[in-house]
């Protein structure tokens, strides 16, 4: 991978982290597209590491404020019900179910997930989906003409069984095109929770997810085709874009739809499909990466 190559790739992964429309499926369709090679799953995660830190220092007001109420809870039991308390054990259970399964399926992960036909699929499936549960808040925010307005959940509602349903939607993006952001939105969303509430978690949650899976995947880089210094490179460029990101797509769903990432996400998964059909694109077009 030369330089011109990591900058894009970061690029892309700073743009598309945050969105609903999965930025390992962009990382590998860019590679595609462009007849370079695919810069596989290590190189994906490092890089996610860049988009987390821009996560943490957007949040870290947030961040700070849970991590000191939690830690004092341990201590001190009248703290326990503090909701900033209960908010770091819930990032904690939101954890597990991707951590147990990115162990799992990491082969998988590495290997056959990242097949164009399967990212298509996910692409339009997981539009669908998101743009039900936009379509459920939607409704929920305006009544109708015989339905009144329904008061939606904030985070302040969120317990243990709502923190692991998260987390199980958290763990689907481990499969490229599902989305991170878009599968977590999107269980909120059908919980029962503001758009607003849903996406501040969804980023809340991947924090110890990301940088664990970029941490673990340390041992990969710098081997095949993907050496150190473009790496790292990468990984700055989708910090910066990735902040700036943040701030653009906290503004945009206070009041918008998420139907303009529905529309594009199925009109993409159709196109790749077709390329697939039409053999401009083979299934496996770059994973001869190392």
């Amino acid at each position: 991978m030369n330089w011109f190559e990591s900058f894009v790739l970061g690029l892309v992964q700073g743009l598309t982290e945050f969105l609903p429309i999965s930025s390992s499926a962009h990382l590998r369709l860019t590679a595609a597209f462009a007849g370079w090679q695919d810069p596989g799953a290590a190189f994906t995660a490092i890089t996610q590491i860049g988009t987390e830190a821009a996560v943490i220092i957007y949040f870290r007001k947030d961040i700070g404020r849970i991590i000191s109420m939690w830690a004092r809870s341990l201590f001190n039991r009248a703290l326990r019900h503090d909701h900033d308390a209960q908010m770091g054990w819930l990032v904690i259970v939101g954890s597990l179910p991707i951590g147990v399964l990115g162990i799992t399926l990491k082969d998988a992960v590495e290997g056959p997930f990242r097949d164009l036909r399967l990212i298509a699929t996910t692409l339009i499936v997981m539009g669908v989906v998101l743009g039900i549960a936009d379509r459920l808040a939607a409704r929920d925010e305006k009544g109708g003409r015989h339905r009144a307005a329904k008061q939606r959940k904030t985070l302040t509602d969120l317990g243990v069984k709502d923190g692991l349903l998260y987390g199980v939607c958290q763990a689907m993006a481990l499969i490229p095109g599902v989305s991170r952001s878009g599968a977590t939105i999107s269980g909120g969303l059908f919980m029962g929770y503001t758009r607003e509430s849903a996406a501040r978690y969804s980023f809340l949650l991947a924090i110890p997810a990301v940088l664990a899976s970029g941490v673990y995947e340390l041992k990969d880089a710098g081997q095949g085709h993907v050496a150190w210094g473009p790496t790292i490179f990468a990984t700055i460029v989708a910090f910066v874009v990735g902040y700036a990101v943040i701030a653009w797509f906290m503004r945009f769903i206070s009041n918008k739809s998420f139907m303009p990432f529905v529309i594009y996400r199925i009109l993409l998964g159709i196109v790749l499909f077709a390329l697939v059909a039409a053999e401009v694109l083979a299934p496996h077009a770059g994973e001869t990466a190392g």
